[in-house]
């Protein structure tokens, strides 16, 4: 499973609202959405966010491994 709680982190650290991806960046309500509730989101919005961030992929996904 694909979880993107490090995500929510990872902004509150660099100071990076759900609001600022909106208006500063065009990250739509619903890919927010999306993330929250660890769907599928493209490999384009995970390097996106990354740039955002000025962080690495670890600090927005982590693989939790299924039973």
């Amino acid at each position: 499973m694909i979880k993107y709680d490090v995500l929510w982190k990872t902004m509150k650290k660099k100071g990076v609202t759900q609001y600022k991806l909106i208006v500063d960046y065009n990250i739509s309500r619903g890919l927010l959405d999306r993330l929250k509730k660890n769907e599928g989101v493209t490999t384009h919005t995970i390097d996106n966010l990354c740039n955002i961030l000025n962080c690495d992929i670890c600090d927005i996904v982590e693989h939790i491994k299924e039973d």
